[in-house]
């Protein structure tokens, strides 16, 4: 292999144009997303890299890695280490390579991905609870017994075999005006950037990720590749940490633009491409159709292209996705009302929504006087209507207060509101996640020990990698530095939800006289 080789787009387009990865995939396809189409006023076309013997892009760049390997790297073996589109990838085309291939998996990888992975014949080993440590265990024993290691993104055959996708681009719709691409490590949006570029320059490339897992746009503010301190989980195929150096330096010479989006407008975009052309997509996959959704409304195309990257999905997700999807599609406000507590508020309340359909309401008596109850609505357009709500509630004398973006109350509250507590205590709310494994929430508990009592507690699951608890704890304020400094300790990802209003105003048990 060619070590020297430097990062020249034309030279990309080069190694794309003569990777033989339709030895193992497919050419695929192109469809018009005509709903869509109409409701953002310009032609939208998805590319569908679902329909993949893996369900994902991933085996393009797998492949077209293995076949640059020496018969002496191939022999002793390839190992990965991958949480699922990579690992499919790879172990289908070793199988079809005839060579033998070790994946290395987070213990919180779902089910339905190990099962993909060994069905296709290569030997996984799951170890630590997230992808650091099952890459750091991939390392040490590519060291131990001398396996090659084959990069999910950050590699210049692998960038070039995902390349292959902008060379179908080309030919099935030349005169696009935009792409958009999910950006995780980066290797698709350069490879694809790098062809579509070298071909017609005019053709924008929209690099799109998930907000709270925005690498690239990282790397790009500070000019160089640069560590998140924490990533969110739901979008996993696009969880990293870091872009790559070699896959920046190629996006930095081919993306016009970048859109993050949260996991609410992601939720809405899978439940658009179902409605249009009935797939269902991985969280990662729908990313860039809901970058388009955002981004068309300041940025105004004729025809463009979105990658369906992918649509492995552990289907009890798609449980959060549906219930999170109308609130993506700005099609429901989520409120907290403080009502009159006598016969008829409710009657009263709902007449002043003026016919707009009621999607949830919960509610439990705390006080004799007045009522905070925690209502969906369902709603044409959230971003104009909700404040005419609020307005107009307020205006009526009940106090409203706006949860849309509230993430507590969205994951926890709508599902444990129960009233306030008898008696005072002073009370911490915290919110955790943790990885997802048999045990995990026994194992949690305990490490939460008993130094302060739980006075209130909300686990949450919906079949991805993670639990997302809710917890309570009695802390006097003399205790408050020594409990912040334990949940440093804890190890935890979490965030204190003290603070937070729609906390404040249903389950604070605090009542300052």
């Amino acid at each position: 292999m060619n070590e020297e080789l430097t990062l020249d787009l034309q030279q990309l387009l080069s190694a794309s144009l003569t990777a033989p990865v339709y030895e193992v995939a497919i050419k695929s396809a192109l469809q018009p997303m005509p709903i869509i189409s109409e409701r953002l006023g310009c032609e939208v076309l998805i590319k569908r890299e679902d329909t993949q013997p893996v369900y994902s892009y991933k085996l393009r760049g797998a492949y077209n890695k293995l076949v640059q390997l020496s018969e002496e790297e191939l022999s002793r073996g390839v190992i990965a280490a991958s949480a699922g589109n990579h690992a499919q990838g790879l172990a289908l085309a070793a199988q079809k390579m005839g060579i033998d291939a070790t994946i290395v998996m987070p213990r919180t990888t779902p089910d339905i991905k190990v099962s993909a992975v060994r069905k296709f014949g290569a030997n996984v080993i799951q170890t630590g609870d997230n992808f650091s440590a099952a890459l750091e265990h991939a390392m040490a024993l590519a060291e131990e017994k001398g396996y090659t290691v084959i990069p999910p993104y950050n590699d210049w055959y692998v960038m070039a075999g995902q390349g292959t996708v902008g060379l179908e681009l080309l030919s099935q719709a030349p005169d696009l005006d935009a792409i958009y691409i999910p950006v995780g490590g980066g290797g698709l949006a350069a490879g694809v950037g790098a062809v579509i570029k070298s071909v017609n320059p005019d053709i924008d490339i929209i690099a799109v990720e998930a907000e709270d897992s925005a690498c690239y746009e990282l790397a790009h503010e500070h000019g160089t590749p640069t560590e998140l301190e924490k990533i969110g989980l739901f979008a996993d195929g696009i969880a990293v940490k870091i872009v790559g150096d070699l896959t920046f330096e190629v996006l930095e010479q081919v993306v016009d633009d970048i859109v993050t989006v949260k996991t609410d407008e992601i939720c809405a975009a899978i439940q658009d491409i179902f409605n249009d052309v009935r797939a269902i997509s991985e969280p990662a996959g729908a990313v860039a159709l809901a970058g388009l959704k955002k981004h068309q409304a300041t940025k105004k195309y004729g025809k463009v292209a979105v990658m369906l990257s992918g649509a492995n999905i552990n289907f009890h997700s798609l449980r959060h996705v549906s219930e999170r999807s109308e609130l993506g599609e700005s099609a429901e406000v989520v409120l907290s009302a403080t009502i009159d507590e006598h016969a008829g508020s409710f009657r009263n309340f709902c007449q002043l929504l003026n016919d707009r359909a009621i999607t949830e309401f919960n509610y439990r008596l705390a006080d004799p006087k007045e009522a905070n109850v925690f209502v969906g609505i369902k709603v044409q357009d959230a971003l104009t209507e909700r404040h005419k709500i609020i307005d107009e509630l307020n205006a009526n004398g009940i106090p409203t207060l706006d949860l849309s973006d509230d993430e507590m109350a969205k994951v926890h509250l709508r599902y444990m509101v129960g009233g306030i507590p008898p008696g005072k205590f002073r009370e911490q709310v915290v919110s955790f996640d943790f990885p997802e494994i048999p045990g995990a929430l026994m194992k949690f508990l305990e490490t939460l020990g008993d130094k302060w009592n739980i006075t209130l507690f909300h686990y949450r699951n919906h079949g991805a990698a993670y639990g997302r608890v809710l917890a309570g704890f009695d802390v006097p304020e003399s205790q408050q530095t020594e409990f912040e400094s334990y949940l440093d300790k804890l190890g935890y990802r979490f965030s204190n939800q003290s603070d937070n209003p729609a906390y404040q105003r249903f389950l604070n048990p605090y009542r300052p006289d």
